[in-house]
């Protein structure tokens, strides 16, 4: 029997345990993203802005195939092109995601 692979920690501002945060906390805001310059996940760029002491990076194009965003609800890591092609649903537990997040794309992938 395989291993359960413990869940990555979510970082953020007043979290709670689907990984929603002060500056989101919808019902569908479930999604944490690894941020590029430290490879840690937080629940958004903000709560990254105020607790870390480096500026955030932009995950390449070239780097989608990389896991880089958790699904709050099952603890799902996707790749950043499983995301992008999600439909706002997790492919794992179906939960929904904030389709409004795409608004907020280019602060976390290279969109162009």
């Amino acid at each position: 029997m395989a291993e359960a692979r413990p869940r990555p920690k979510i970082l953020g501002v007043q979290l709670d345990a689907q990984g929603r945060c002060a500056h989101y906390s919808k019902p569908t805001d479930i999604i944490a993203i690894k941020m590029k310059c430290c490879g840690e996940y937080y629940a958004c760029k903000e709560c990254h802005d105020a607790l870390a002491n480096h500026p955030s990076a932009v995950w390449s194009r070239s780097e989608w195939n990389q896991l880089a965003v958790i699904c709050g609800a099952c603890a799902a890591e996707l790749t950043i092109q499983q995301y992008m092609d999600s439909a706002n649903q997790c492919p794992s537990c179906n939960a929904h995601f904030n389709p409004n997040c795409s608004n907020h794309y280019h602060l976390y992938f290279e969109t162009q």
